[in-house]
């Protein structure tokens, strides 16, 4: 059986044949977890690391072992890929060239490390851990050296998902974990929300949430505004936030299936939605995604 990822011209041979008829070569979906720097994407195909060019062209396999591998992120100048992966019994920190070679472990914590960002110089790997909380209920936030080394506990008391501003002045993160992967529409005590820390002095603030809430995730900053998603107005879909205006636009539409992913680099949102990648465009301030 033979497919091609959309626009990724990549075919998978498996162990029985169809004949040509039955095979669909332009509707392969499954595509997960994407990153994107400057020059390419990456993503998660069948628990396995992938890198393209950013239109999808020259597609290659990073990693081939029994693990699963997720959550990749690019460094800032593109070079490396930060990812997760289950290689000895548990979810640890790995980093590896963006064009290929063998990825290197830097964290050692019998628990689940979470890849989340690179810091803003691109010297260490910022993660979530519950290596020092007292109850599984909460994670924090550490940092390691891209060339391995001492864990370093950032100030934050709690934090799930969590990303660097450009100028490593910010973070913005999530206190808890996402509640509402089980019950659809949550909207109780523990609902998502995405504080902004400030570095310098330690202040944080909320991005602000409309009278009947909602559940406010996964952002990624891209200039001075804060891309997130929400199920505000119903279905998950993208979001922004404008830090100067401190005002929260609705980016995308969907209806029938939620943005479940994103990722911003380089000027544009690369996103997951009904198994596909999008690359949202803010410069246009328009809803103009287009399949990658």
């Amino acid at each position: 059986m033979i497919y091609k990822i959309t626009s990724l011209f990549i075919f998978f041979i498996m162990s029985f044949t169809l004949s040509a008829q039955d095979i669909n070569k332009e509707d392969t979906r499954l595509l997960s977890k994407p990153a994107r720097s400057d020059s390419k994407i990456a993503f998660i195909y069948a628990e396995d690391l992938w890198v393209a060019n950013k239109n999808g062209s020259s597609p290659k396999r990073l990693t081939v072992d029994d693990g699963i591998e997720s959550n990749p992120v690019f460094s800032p100048d593109g070079s490396l890929i930060a990812f997760n992966a289950e290689y000895d019994g548990n979810t640890d920190v790995y980093v590896v060239p963006a064009d290929g070679g063998v990825p290197e472990r830097l964290s050692w914590h019998p628990g689940n490390d979470l890849v989340r960002d690179f810091t803003s110089d691109g010297s260490a790997v910022l993660f979530a851990s519950q290596r020092s909380v007292f109850t599984n209920r909460y994670t924090k936030l550490f940092e390691v050296s891209v060339s391995g080394g001492q864990v370093k506990e950032l100030k934050i008391p709690n934090a799930f998902w969590a990303d660097y501003s450009e100028d490593g002045r910010y973070i913005a993160y999530t206190p808890l974990y996402e509640v509402f992967n089980q019950w659809k529409y949550y909207r109780g005590g523990t609902a998502s929300r995405i504080w902004i820390y400030d570095t310098n002095d330690h202040a944080v603030t909320e991005i602000p949430k409309p009278e009947n809430g909602s559940n406010d995730t996964r952002p990624q900053w891209l200039g001075d505004k804060v891309y997130f998603r929400s199920d505000r107005n119903g279905e998950f879909n993208l979001y922004s936030y404008d830090m100067d205006s401190k005002e929260v636009s609705q980016l995308t539409n969907f209806e029938d299936f939620p943005v479940l992913d994103l990722s911003a680099g380089k000027d544009k949102i690369i996103l997951e939605q009904a198994g596909y990648l999008h690359t949202f465009n803010p410069r246009d301030n328009s809803n103009n995604l287009s399949s990658t």
